[in-house]
């Protein structure tokens, strides 16, 4: 079997490293930058902190505002034409999933303009030249798409997520900053925080896993467990950056060898009813761990140690993984996260239809154990 890693080129971790910029931007040969954001983090700090930078460097920037969680088609497409309009060389994205996603995406179509769709990008994309340079500076320890190889993209004429998976978008200088990081909500820091678990645990069992995809995913299950109360209930500088840092390497992970259920029942529902993409992995994790829970061999007594649980030798493969799946809910719940499906919007008509996305979406031929529609519907119902 031939297993592949794709890494980005340049990475910059700790307390003010986004003071690199300037240096990256200067030793690259770049000219302009278009600053991708969203507007709600704009006048809250992380971003003035960027373009203090770039200010003080004297690096000429357009800033593209309109970014919106659960990027859409046409979001993507009016920053491609603010890319165009303003004469940017390289991309600058400052945010948090969907910032670089869609940052991703338009520096995709700026060097791939047959794409212009968007929707042709689905899945495994056909492009032919890596993206327009990226800078990808994170304020939110959650998504990884600074390292990863994927971004997911709202089409909401059609009611759907769809994934694109591509080598040419990974990002040319990835900066994770826990200083950006500390303006975070204790709801965002829940949400994104238990984002980064989700795909650590889907990346640990998922049927790509293999021995190096591991390494990353353990040890960010480790890193999460220990780091996610204290960084989002007491905002804490240390947990901060542990959780930045763990985030990446569950990045590091699952770019490279896929996801599973989770991700396959979350994107309905943020396709559905824009539901942040991280409290619907947070809702859905615990339950559909117990549904893959016999599929995983030893792994989630693995899972169980890393997340904290004592005695774990001692314990028959039933009480392991019942301990693994109790102990993630219990972050869950000691972080906020919402607990029943009802609790967030959803509404039990749609289940059906949101089977049926999950049963199709490009994640869920990761999971471990073979699901039918039928059987995501049960989830989606136990969960309600």
């Amino acid at each position: 079997m031939v297993n592949r890693i794709i890494l980005n080129e340049t990475s910059y971790f700790g307390a003010g490293s986004i003071g690199v910029i300037a240096e990256e931007v200067s030793r690259r040969g770049f000219m302009r930058a278009l600053l991708v954001t969203d507007k709600g983090l704009r006048g809250v700090g992380p971003v003035e902190k960027v373009e203090l930078v770039i200010q003080a460097a004297g690096i000429p920037y357009t800033i593209f505002s309109d970014v919106k969680p659960n990027p859409t088609i046409a979001t993507i497409q009016a920053g491609v034409a603010a890319c165009k309009a303003s004469g940017a060389d390289f991309i600058l994205a400052v945010g948090g999933g969907s910032a670089m996603d869609t940052a991703k995406a338009i520096g995709i179509i700026m060097t791939n303009p047959q794409f212009e769709d968007v929707r042709s990008l689905e899945g495994l994309s056909p492009t032919r030249h890596p993206a327009m340079p990226l800078i990808a500076v994170s304020t939110t320890a959650g998504t990884a798409s600074e390292v990863t190889i994927n971004y997911v993209v709202t089409d909401e004429e059609n009611r759907r997520k769809f994934v694109c998976v591509d080598p040419h978008d990974i990002p040319t200088v990835a900066i994770v900053d826990s200083d950006m990081m500390a303006s975070m909500p204790q709801a965002l820091a829940a949400a994104t925080g238990m984002d980064a678990l989700t795909h650590a645990i889907e990346g640990y069992v998922t049927r790509g896993a293999w021995e190096m995809s591991d390494m990353f995913t353990l040890r960010a299950i480790e890193l999460i467990a220990d780091s996610l109360r204290a960084s989002v209930l007491e905002s804490a500088a240390e947990a901060r950056h542990k959780m930045g840092l763990a985030q990446y390497i569950a990045g590091m992970g699952f770019s490279n060898v896929g996801l599973g259920l989770v991700h396959g029942m979350a994107h309905p529902l943020g396709a559905f009813y824009d539901t942040p993409h991280g409290v619907a992995n947070a809702l859905l994790l615990p339950g559909v761990m117990k549904f893959n829970a016999s599929a995983c061999g030893e792994k989630f007594r693995d899972i169980a140690k890393a997340m904290g649980v004592k005695g774990v030798e001692l314990m028959s493969p039933e009480q392991y993984r019942q301990a693994a799946c109790m102990a993630v809910r219990q972050l869950g719940i000691d972080v906020g996260i919402p607990q029943r499906l009802a609790d967030i919007g959803v509404k039990e008509a749609d289940l059906p239809a949101l089977a049926a996305a999950a049963f199709n979406d490009v994640c869920t031929p990761g999971n471990p154990r073979d699901v039918t529609e039928a059987e995501i519907l049960a989830l989606y119902q136990q969960m309600y």
